[in-house]
Order: structure tokens, then sequence, then C-alpha cells
């Protein structure tokens, strides 16, 4: 018996599931997505987002971002709870246990995702000539 699967309920993730449905995982060429299904902590409900992962020999790499938001995505909370997940990349879905990198590996981790990714850097801004802040 196959459960339904709710999408995210942001409607850019939403989108962006669907296109990488349509295409098998190549809505965005050079990028490397995932879908990744998780078990909701009060519901109970399958719940699936789009996220960019780096690879780790065997391994699939996301990060628990939320767009910089101060608290934690829902999927990652979900995680914590139920680590047994669905991963989805390409037209290939595989079965994953999840957990949350600690210490060193961490570190290693973080810097993985970081250099596999287009470079994000800080960005100066500072008083042109004649102005003030």
């Amino acid at each position: 018996m196959n459960e339904e699967t709710f999408d995210s309920p942001n409607d850019w993730v939403a989108g962006h599931i669907r296109r990488f449905l349509d295409t098998d995982g190549r809505a965005r060429p050079g990028v490397n997505d995932l879908l990744l299904t998780t078990r909701g902590r009060r519901t109970g409900r399958l719940g699936r987002t789009a996220l960019v992962y780096a690879r780790d020999a065997d391994r699939h790499i996301v990060l628990a971002s939320n767009a910089g938001a101060d608290e934690h995505p829902a999927w990652y909370l979900n995680l914590v709870s139920n680590p047994d997940v669905t991963v989805q990349i390409g037209a290939e879905t595989l079965a994953a246990i999840a957990r949350t990198a600690t210490g060193s590996e961490r570190t290693r981790l973080w810097r993985l995702v970081v250099a596999s990714t287009r470079p994000i850097g800080p960005i100066r801004m500072e008083p042109a000539e004649g102005s003030r802040w």
C-alpha cells in the first residue's frame, strides 16, 4: 500500500519538486538536487522537499539551513524524530537513515558542501566617496 506524500507547502519548493519529477531530476542541469521524504513528527504523514546535496563517498550530504531562518526546517525536525527517510536522485529512489553530523565530521562535511556549491561569499559594502553611514 502506497501512502500519500505531501509536498512542501512552500510554493517555490513545491514547483521545483514537480519539475524534478517531470524531468527525472534534470530540472536544473549542473545542480545536484534530490528529493527528501520524511515522516512528520506530529502528523505521521510523509512530507517531501527538494534540497541541494553534496556527495561524500556513498553518502549524500544536505544542509538544514532553512534559508537562513533562526529555526530548523520542519524536514530536519522530522528526521531527528524518525531518521528513516527516502531519497530520490534522478529517477532512482532509495531508503536511507539520516543523522546529524557532529564534531570533526561536521566540520569536514560543512567544508565539503561549501566546496561543492557555487561560491557564495560575504559581500562588502562601504560608503561611496562623499557618503557616510
